[in-house]
């Protein structure tokens, strides 16, 4: 059998404690990974470090608030040098457009795209150096047609990621670091499980696949974006959305 194509290398997730983040933590372990765990709820996070911990890479937790610029510097100084970074952290208020204030927006935004922002900046220094890297960002639907349950700063938060993602591709491409943005539709579970019944219905009755999106089929396409087939796949945006948004 091979070599799992991720074995020693580091790999850093943002929001990985629980829902999608800790989805992809157990893939790229699967991929040989030397995990760290990054997430703000201390709780959450051991226990997602526990069901880890026998993996081959092993694992490591940080309780990390990816809006604050000087824990995020200190954070990569102690975990030293990442070559996979997967910023997966972000919130989500459903908040109605008129009814959001300037401390939630500014949260949101902070959370969602100046978090990756921070991430990535602290970390080009290791990707720099290693000649090799994968930048992999959690986008979302929403940032690419406008929210349909979300909320507008929700929208405009993953619509900014996809420029980031094209920026620092430019910046990294020289350097054998590709950055790459992930975009799903609705995923089942986490925020969906309470929403009411017929707004869900009515969302999913506009999905041409009839239904909303398996975490692991997000999973899939980080993993496949960590391989060397994705080699020369840089500033892209891969959908996984069953068809609700076609270009």
């Amino acid at each position: 059998m091979a070599e799992p194509y991720l074995a020693g290398r580091r790999a850093l997730v943002t929001g990985a404690a629980c829902g999608l983040g800790r989805v992809l933590s157990q893939a790229l372990s699967g991929l040989g990974a030397r995990l760290v765990l990054a997430d703000i709820d201390a709780g959450a996070l051991e226990s997602a470090a526990e069901v880890l911990q026998d993996t081959p890479g092993g694992v490591e937790s940080l309780i990390l608030d990816v809006a604050d610029a000087a824990a995020v510097r200190a954070a990569f100084e102690q975990v030293g040098p990442v070559e996979v970074l997967v910023n997966n952290a972000g919130i989500c208020p459903l908040t109605p457009t008129d009814e959001i204030a300037e401390a939630e927006w500014d949260r949101v935004l902070d959370v969602n795209l100046k978090g990756a922002f921070l991430c990535t900046q602290a970390a080009l220094p290791g990707l720099q150096g290693a000649g090799w890297g994968r930048v992999i960002n959690i986008a979302s639907l929403a940032g690419q047609m406008g929210g349909i349950a979300v909320g507008v700063h929700y929208a405009a938060s993953k619509a900014g990621l996809l420029g980031l993602t094209k920026s620092f591709a430019r910046l990294l491409a020289p350097h054998g670091v590709t950055v790459n943005a992930v975009a799903p539709a609705t995923l089942e579970g986490g925020l969906t499980l309470d929403w009411p019944e017929p707004v869900r219905a009515d969302l999913q009755s506009q999905i041409p696949l009839g239904r909303f999106i398996r975490p692991l089929e997000v999973a899939a396409v980080v993993g496949f974006l960590c391989s060397p087939a994705a080699d020369a796949i840089t500033g892209a945006t891969i959908d996984v959305n069953a068809g609700l948004f076609m270009r």
